[in-house]
């Protein structure tokens, strides 16, 4: 089961983060918790582009070459979904990576965020994926941020967010109740004349 997100955002405005977009993911919750303590993997890959600093001080600094960065982080099952934006709201301002070690990525935040493609993988157990229902895409600090006078700071950026679930061969189908969910019509087979 995948799930495909290509967006826009503005990243900074007037020296501040501005946009965060969290996603609510359509995975079949009961067919999950079903599962229960099966093993499944979850993937997540975010990509964007940057635009380097026009400044040679730029490479002495991760900060400061990249335009901005982005970050995708995983709602706890503990956290409300205001807990979960306010923590990222905060990790954004701070040009942190959230708390994502909550979640026991395999590379984690500070591997998975260099450059500007993150990947990394969760492998867990299905009711325990079950209960983390949003993704989020925010910005970190950049010299689109950092130096206002340039004005970029009101500048929109796609990104391209890829998630997916692998669950056991047989073990259960999870692609069905969300296609039905969120209306996928199926694919027409072409047969030979």
């Amino acid at each position: 089961l995948t799930l495909v997100v290509q967006q826009m955002l503005q990243p900074f405005e007037k020296g501040h983060s501005k946009d965060m977009h969290v996603h609510k993911l359509p995975w079949p919750q009961h067919a999950l918790q079903a599962l229960g303590e099966t093993p499944v993997t979850l993937r997540a890959t975010l990509s964007y582009f940057i635009e380097p600093n026009p400044a040679r001080r730029g490479w002495t600094s991760r900060h400061r070459y990249a335009s901005h960065g982005l970050r995708f982080d995983v709602q706890s099952p503990t956290e409300s979904l205001n807990q979960f934006r306010a923590r990222l709201n905060k990790a954004a301002d701070d040009g942190d990576r959230g708390n994502s070690q909550a979640f026991q990525w395999e590379l984690g935040p500070d591997l998975r965020s260099r450059g500007s493609v993150h990947t990394d993988r969760w492998r867990g157990t299905a009711a325990d994926l079950a209960q983390r229902t949003h993704v989020a895409v925010y910005p970190v600090i950049g010299w689109w941020r950092e130096r206002p006078g340039l004005n970029r700071s009101n500048r929109s950026v796609r990104y391209a967010l890829v998630i997916s679930i692998e669950t056991p061969p047989g073990a259960a189908d999870i692609y069905t109740p969300v296609a039905t969910m969120v209306g996928v019509q199926p694919l027409a087979v072409a047969t030979p004349i």
